[in-house]
C-alpha cells in the first residue's frame, strides 16, 4: 500500500544542520531519517512512498533518484506551510484506498501490521498508534473504549483537561475517505479533524510498547541514534558495544566512544565521545570531550576542545582549545 510521510517542516530545532540539508535527509546510521521512518514498515507492505515536503524538496527528490529503493517515491511540494492536515490534504490526488501515514521524524517500535489488522477488524476511517506518557500536556491525548474505538481527542490539554495518558504517536492507517472530513487549505489534523472523527467513533486506537522518539531536537536525535543502534536498524557499518561506526571510520585504540554514531570517513584521535553524532569525513583532534552533541559533515575540530550540548554546522573548523557549551557553531 501507499505510505504518506509528513515532512514539511524546516527543522528549526536542528539548525545549523538543517540550514544546508532538509531534516528528512539527515543521516541516521547508514540511512536518512526519512528512510528510518519508512523502513519501520515491512517492505512487503509498501509499494509507494509519498513525501509531503515543503523545504529543499529538490534535494529530497535527488537523493531518492540516486539510490535503489524497494518502492516508488513521489514528492508532493507545499508552496506554503499547510500544517499537518493541509500537508496530508495536499496529497489527496495521489492517494487511493487504505494507506499509512507517518510524521516524518518519529522513530518507534510500533508494529504497523498490528495496527493494520485492528483497522481492518474495527472499520472506520482511521487508526492511530498510541503511546503512554507521564505528562501528556505537550501532546494530543486520546481516550479509547474497550473495543479500541477512540472516544475523545484533545490536542495539548491544560492539566485540568487531561483525561488520558495515552498520546497520539504520529503513526496512522487511513482510508482515503479521510479527505472528505478535511477542510481545504492550511489546518491541523490534531485540532480540526481528529476531535470530530472521535465524536463520531470513526477512529481506532492501539497502544504499543517498546520505544517512541520524536527525533526533532538535538537530545532526541541522539536518543533515536542510540535506539537505532541497539535495535540494529542498519545494514552497513559496525556496532561495537553501544556505538555505531561507518565502515571507513578511523578510531584510535584509546578513544572512548559511548552511545554515539561515528560516520564513514571520520578520523578520531584519543578523545572522549559520549551520546553524540559525528557525520561523514570529520576529524576530531586529541584530548577532546564531545558529549550530547551533533557534529556535521567534513568538520575539523582541533585538539583539547570541549563540545557539550551543541550543534556544529557542516564544514566547520574549530581551533585548538575551543569550548562550545550549550550553543551552536558558528555561534548564532
Amino acid at each position: 500500500m501507499q505510505v504518506v510521510v509528513l515532512a514539511g517542516g524546516i527543522g528549526s530545532r536542528l539548525k545549523p544542520w538543517t540550514n544546508s540539508m532538509p531534516k528528512p535527509l539527515l543521516p541516521m546510521l547508514d540511512r536518512t531519517l526519512l528512510e528510518q521512518v519508512i523502513y519501520s514498515m515491512p517492505s512487503k507492505l509498501v509499494d509507494e512512498v509519498i513525501v509531503a515536503g515543503g523545504y529543499k524538496v529538490d534535494m529530497i527528490k535527488s537523493h531518492f533518484d540516486s539510490i535503489n529503493c524497494d518502492f516508488d517515491i513521489t514528492i508532493v511540494n507545499e508552496t506554503e506551510p499547510l500544517g499537518t492536515g493541509g500537508a496530508l490534504g495536499n496529497c489527496r490526488d495521489y492517494v487511493t484506498g487504505t494507506f499509512a501515514c507517518f510524521n516524518g521524524d518519529i522513530i518507534s517500535s510500533l508494529d504497523i501490521s498490528e495496527l493494520l489488522n485492528l483497522h481492518k477488524n474495527n472499520g472506520g476511517i482511521g487508526s492511530l498508534g498510541l503511546w503512554e506518557v507521564a505528562d501528556p500536556t505537550r501532546f494530543g491525548i486520546v481516550g479509547i473504549d474497550d473495543n479500541n474505538k477512540v472516544t475523545k481527542f484533545k490536542e495539548k490539554p491544560i492539566p485540568t483537561e487531561v483525561f488520558s495518558k495515552l498520546i497520539n504517536a504520529g503513526s496512522y492507517i487511513f482510508e482515503e475517505e479521510i479527505f472528505e472530513h478535511m477542510p481545504q487549505g492550511k489546518h491541523s489534523l490534531e485540532r480540526a479533524v481528529f476531535p470530530k472523527l472521535a465524536e463520531s467513533r470513526l477512529l481506532n486506537g492501539m497502544q504499543f510498547h517498546g520505544y517512541f522518539i520524536d527525533a526533532g531536537t538535538k537530545d532526541s536525535w541522539n536518543q533515536a541514534v542510540s535506539k537505532c543502534i541497539s535495535e540494529s536498524r542498519f545494514t552497513k557499518g559496525v556496532r561495537y558495544q553501544n556505538s555505531w561506526f561507518g565502515s571507513a571510520a578511523q578510531i584510535t585504540d584509546k578513544t572512548n566512544v559511548t552511545e554515539s554514531m561515528v560516520d564513514v570517513g571520520c578520523n578520531v584521535e584519543t578523545s572522549t565521545i559520549v551520546k553524540s553524532t559525528i557525520l561523514t569525513d570529520s576529524i576530531i583532534g586529541a584530548n577532546c570531550i564531545i558529549s550530547d552533541s551533533l557534529i556535521g559533515q567534513n568538520c575539523r575540530i582541533g585538539n583539547n576542545c570541549v563540545i557539550e550540548n551543541a550543534i556544529v554546522a557542516n564544514h566547520s573548523v574549530i581551533p585548538n582549545g575551543t569550548n562550545i557549551i550549550g550553543n551552536t557553531w558558528p555561534i548564532e
